[in-house]
Order: C-alpha cells, then sequence, then structure tokens
C-alpha cells in the first residue's frame, strides 16, 4: 500500500502525536514515573517509527542489535559488514554513540531527521577496501578518540570540550558497500548500562526499529534485562529474532535447546534463532568472525531487504504490533493524567477553601470591631483631647493590617494540614520558596492597607470641599470617623453619628457606603492576590483536564482509521500476504487465507464492472492479523532451523 491511501491514519497519528508530547505528569503521585516513561516510550515509537514509516513507506528497513554489555553485539555488526565499524569489548566507556550502519545508497535515508530527529547526525565517510584492522589509518575515531568536525556539524577542536556533554545524543553513520540496498544495522548501547542516558538511549533506538535483533550469550541467555526485552517484543508484536552468541562447542547444542525450550515457554518458540560458537574472535578484541559463523543471519536480513513479500511480513508485522501497543498504552496514559488533574483538583480545594474560610471570619470579626482594639482603642477613647486624628487613623489602619496578617497566615495554616496529607503536595515545585526580592507578607499587606486609607482621605476631602467653609470640619478629623465606623462594628457607632453630625446625614451616608465599598475591595485583593501567589507554582504546572479528553479522542480517531484499510506495507506488490507451503520439516505452520482473486469482468461488460485495486487491497486487510503474523514468523522460524545447523558448524 502506497503512503497515498493511508493520509487519513498519518493524520490521525500526529494529531494523536501532538497530544501525547503534551502530557505532564509533574506531581509525586504513585504511577507518576511509569506515566512519564509511558508518555516518552510512546513519543519515541511514534516519531520514530510510525509517523516515518507511513510517510515513507519504501525507506529501507532498519534492524536494531540490542544485548547486554559483553554480549557481542558490535562484533556481530562488525561480522555482518565485513570491517569494524563500531568498537567492540567487554568493557564499555562511560559514554557510547550509537552506530548506524548502511548501503551508500541508501545513506541519505538516514542522514536528515526523518527517523531518531533527537539525535544528531555523524558521519564519518570511510573506504570499503580492504584493509586489516590493524591498518594505521583505520579507526582513528574508535581508537584514538581524536576530536574530528563533519558535514552534519559534529565536533571539532575548538568545541570538543562542550560536545562531549551531549555525545550520548550523537548518531554515528557509517556506509558499507557489503551491506545489501534496503536495509540498515544499528548497534545499540547496552541495555543493562549503568549509565541511565545509555539504558534510556538504547531504548529508544529499540522503538525505531522494523526489526529487534536480540543478542544474548551461553552464560546469560536467562538474565532477567534480555527477557524484558523480549517481553516488550512479545507485548508489541514486532519483528524479532534472537542470537545466542559465544556458546561453547562442547554444549552448543545443550544449551541451544535450553533457550528454545524458555522461548517456547514464554510464547517465542516461534522466534527466528541463530546459534554462534565461541571462537577466539568472540572475546572482545574486536576481530571480526568468519564469514560463515554469520552466513546464515546475513542471508537472513539480505531475504528482508530483497524479498518484497518478506519485507512486507516484517515491516507489516511491526507496525500492526506498533498501532495495536497504543490501544492498551494509551489509557494507561490517560488514566496517569486523570489521576494528575484530580490530585491538581484537590490542592486547589484546599487553597480555596482555607481563603474562603478566613475570608468568612474576617468579616465576622470585623463587624465584631476586632479592630478597634487594643492600641486602636486606647487612641479612640482619647480622640480627640489626647489623640490626634492622624495618630487614631495609623492605629487603625495598623490593627487592620494585623487581622489581614492573622487571616492569611491562618489560612495558610490549614491549607499546609491539607496539603501534608497529599502525596502530590510533595511536588519540588509546589514548595513555598520566594525569590529573596520577594516583599514580605507583612509589607505587601501593610501596603495594600495604606493606599486603602489614601482613598478614603481623597473621598473625604471631596465632601469637605463641597461644604460651607464657616463651618466646615478637618477633612483629616472626617476621615478618622468615617474610618473608626467602618472598623468598629458596633463600638464605631458613636463616630458615625459624629461624623454625621460634623458634614450631615446625606454626605456621611455616602462617604460610608463609598468607604465601605472601597474596603471590601481591598479586602478581597489583599486575599484574592495571596491566594493566585498560593496557587501559582501549581498552575504553572499547566495540569488540566483536557489532556485526558484529548488522549482518549485521538486514540479512537486513529482506531477508526485503522478500521478503513491495513496497516502501512511499503511496496504495492507485497499487500497480499502468499500462503506457505506446507511441508513435512514444518507441521505446525499456518495456512493464511488468500486474497480473493479479481473475477474476469463478463462479456460485454463495462470496465466500471472491474473491481478497484483498493477492494482488493481492503479484502487483504480483512485477514486476520494473529494468523499472518503468526504465519510470517513461523516461516521464518523454518529458514532459521535450517541454517541453524549450518551457523553452528
Amino acid at each position: 500500500m502506497t503512503l497515498d491511501a493511508r493520509p487519513q491514519l498519518l493524520d490521525a497519528l500526529t494529531d494523536l502525536r501532538d497530544r501525547v508530547a503534551a502530557v505532564r505528569c509533574p506531581l509525586p503521585l504513585p504511577g507518576a514515573p511509569r506515566a512519564r516513561a509511558n508518555r516518552d516510550e510512546l513519543l519515541a515509537q511514534l516519531d520514530d517509527y510510525l509517523l516515518p514509516r507511513l510517510r515513507t513507506p519504501e525507506a529501507p528497513l532498519l534492524a536494531v542489535v540490542g544485548g547486554s554489555t559483553g554480549a557481542g553485539k558490535s562484533t556481530l555488526v562488525n561480522s555482518l559488514v565485513g570491517r569494524r565499524v563500531t568498537e567492540a569489548g567487554v568493557l564499555r566507556p562511560t559514554t557510547r554513540n550509537p552506530v548506524l550502519v548502511c548501503h551508500p545508497d541508501d545513506h541519505h535515508w538516514f542522514a536528515d531527521l526523518r527517523v531518531l530527529p533527537e539525535l544528531t547526525r555523524v558521519w564519518v565517510p570511510r573506504q570499503d577496501s580492504a584493509r586489516p584492522a590493524d591498518h594505521p589509518g583505520y579507526g582513528a575515531y574508535e581508537e584514538a578518540e581524536i576530536p574530528y568536525e563533519d558535514e552534519y556539524g559534529a565536533y571539532d577542536d575548538e568545541d570538543y570540550e562542550a560536545a562531549e556533554e551531549n555525545r550520548d545524543r550523537v548518531l554515528r553513520i557509517e556506509t558499507a558497500a557489503a551491506l545489501p540496498p534496503g536495509i540498515a544495522l544499528l548497534d545499540a548501547p547496552d541495555i543493562d548500562s549503568l549509565v541511565v542516558r545509555n539504558r534510556l538511549l538504547a531504548a529508544e533506538l529499540i522503538c525505531a526499529a522494523d526489526i529487534w535483533i536480540m543478542v544474548t550469550t551461553a552464560s546469560r541467555y536467562a538474565d532477567a534485562v534480555p527477557w524484558h526485552l523480549l517481553r516488550t517484543a512479545k507485548e508489541q508484536q514486532a519483528t524479532l529474532l534472537t542470537v545466542l552468541d559465544r556458546v561453547p562447542h562442547q554444549v552448543l547444542g545443550e544449551v541451544s535447546q535450553r533457550y528454545g525450550a524458555l522461548l517456547t515457554k514464554a510464547g517465542l518458540g516461534h522466534v527466528p534463532r541463530f546459534t554462534v560458537p565461541e571462537l577466539p574472535e568472540s572475546t572482545g578484541g574486536g576481530g571480526l568472525l568468519p564469514a560463515t559463523a554469520v552466513a546464515p543471519l546475513r542471508a537472513w536480513l539480505a531475504h528482508r531487504a530483497a524479498d518484497p513479500s518478506a519485507r512486507a511480513r516484517a515491516v507489516g508485522r511491526t507496525a500492526r504490533g506498533a498501532l495495536g501497543s497504543l490501544r492498551r498504552r494509551m489509557p494507561e496514559l490517560a488514566a496517569a493524567v486523570s489521576a494528575q488533574y484530580a490530585a491538581s483538583v484537590r490542592l486547589s480545594t484546599a487553597v480555596d477553601e482555607a481563603h474562603a474560610l478566613e475570608h468568612a471570619r474576617l468579616h465576622e470579626r470585623l463587624q465584631d470591631g476586632a479592630v478597634l482594639a487594643g492600641d486602636a482603642l486606647k487612641r479612640w477613647q482619647a480622640h480627640p483631647v489626647d489623640c490626634t486624628s492622624a495618630e487614631l487613623l495609623d492605629a487603625l489602619v495598623d490593627s487592620l493590617a494585623a487581622l489581614l496578617l492573622c487571616a492569611v497566615t491562618a489560612a495558610d495554616e490549614h491549607i499546609d494540614t491539607r496539603w501534608r496529607r497529599e502525596p502530590a503536595a510533595r511536588a519540588p515545585e509546589l514548595r513555598p520558596s520566594f525569590p529573596p526580592e520577594t516583599e514580605p507578607l507583612a509589607h505587601r499587606i501593610g501596603v495594600a492597607v495604606r493606599r486603602w486609607r489614601r482613598v478614603v482621605e481623597e473621598y473625604a476631602e471631596e465632601e469637605v470641599r463641597v461644604l460651607d467653609h464657616a463651618a466646615a470640619p478637618d477633612p483629616e478629623s472626617v476621615t478618622a470617623l468615617l474610618v473608626t465606623a467602618l472598623l468598629g462594628g458596633r463600638r464605631g457607632g458613636v463616630a458615625g453619628e459624629t461624623l454625621a453630625e460634623r458634614i450631615g446625614a446625606e454626605a456621611a451616608v455616602r462617604l460610608r457606603d463609598r468607604g465601605g465599598e472601597l474596603l471590601g475591595e481591598c479586602l478581597d485583593r489583599v486575599l484574592g492576590a495571596e491566594r493566585e501567589r498560593r496557587l501559582a507554582p501549581l498552575d504553572a504546572l499547566g495540569i488540566g483536564h483536557e489532556p485526558q479528553s484529548g488522549l482518549i479522542a485521538a486514540l479512537s480517531i486513529v482506531e477508526k482509521a485503522r478500521e478503513v484499510r491495513t496497516p502501512v506495507i511499503p511496496r504495492p506488490e507485497s499487500v497480499a500476504v502468499p500462503a506457505p507451503v506446507s511441508t513435512a520439516s514444518s507441521p505446525s505452520r499456518t495456512t493464511v487465507p488468500e486474497a480473493p482473486a479479481v473475477p474476469e469482468p463478463p462479456a460485454g461488460a463495462e470496465p466500471s464492472a472491474v473491481p478497484e485495486p483498493s477492494v482488493v487491497l481492503d479484502a487483504v486487510a480483512r485477514v486476520p492479523v494473529s494468523v499472518a503474523a503468526e504465519a510470517g514468523h513461523a516461516e521464518d522460524n523454518a529458514r532459521a532451523a535450517e541454517t541453524e545447523g549450518e551457523a553452528s558448524a
């Protein structure tokens, strides 16, 4: 099937990719680390495999060679290519860059950012002339580790030190004419590397593979890490083959049989297996294995690159598995996003409820005259004989600021109590830490209250200005009486009566109404600002409910697009999966239903009576995925079994 037949699936996957990239799980909830890892894996699978394969179905196959430290991956790649292209050895350096080897005609497919766009391309041109591994001009990069520069933005002498920090994000590209066109090999870092970045990079590279090649040894084939990789490949139904390397001749048959039994028990008995005996070149010294030792594997890979049907099965199985894994992994990611949003709502609700409670209590205390207490009450009782209006105003403003400070502090205590019961509140971003230039809480409240006082004084001056100048009272005394009446509660009733006698009942009512409105706005502004300040770190995390619904909706669109046609198969002539021929040596081989034949048009029929090619494609698409996939692997296993004896010999 060509790309023109898949625009709806490509658009759906692109939208899904954007929504996955927007997912954030910053709160330290149970399962959040797994959700972040799942997000990264999904992004790697979409960016490095599904989307590139849909956009360029004719691109060469990418076979990623993975395995544990010292399994012989690099030696195997070097032997398949016929010369040293990647460093081999049991002990690994702290940083190790992956190496991709392809035919010179396929170089342009990997030189750009079509796959693995996060990795910087480095290309060291080499000659394919047969020269020994110890040639003085060979392997300058691997052995001497000297700085170099290239046309794809690699290092030079000046910025080599800075580039060393990012060398784990470099993909070195080699070309080799000995490798058949249509397939590339990628030597990945160790999946059990002590360096976390190397392990993550290895997982990312595997997500970009059309074919997974898992290399293990006779002494480590039962380790947990390789089997985790095998189980992952099984879950994703990827095209997989295994290489049992460095098997001593004395126990070759026994170890191979035990390894096959483990694979069968794990449901991977159909996976092609290749056995490489222990040879002097396998000891990690950088030598090449004899051509006969890797000939079966080389033939298997060359067949996948050259045969359209084999290529279609390899790509189709991996693509179907990758698309099918979305159905299992996306709901898990959506559930994690939902949990993040629910925790965020609980945290923000605690802040809202605490501030709403203290806001109500503050109004109650104002009505009870809590401001007109202590020093402010003494000033009021001494006014105007032993206390000036300015002193009374200062005392009242200070008392109001103290009351507001108590309310905000109590709200913070309620929030801290609620948040201590929430695991999500342990996020470092939510810890109350303010920059050095941040003003203290008492100072912020004092500024807001003094600003309210100045506005009240201006309104009082305006009311006094319209009175008879001969009998007009002092504006400052009017302001003092007004503020006392507003903040004194029942105790301030006398101040309101005195104010009405001084400026008139109508003007006193106007001042009290306007002053009350300004006081309410001041209180709302102070408490609201502190509430927003407490919620700001949580809001900065950008946790919302939209990502969850967006993920589910995008997955639904992908599923509908998959129902239209079968997943991408690179070449039109390889759409129909041929039914394998049953032989006595492979009794368990599954028969695949053939695509329905296109009927001949009846005599005299119009051309429109001939079925369209898309009808045939849709009919082929209805071939069960499991049947086609198992049949493809059954044929692969049969070929591998026939050649395993030759490789072992």
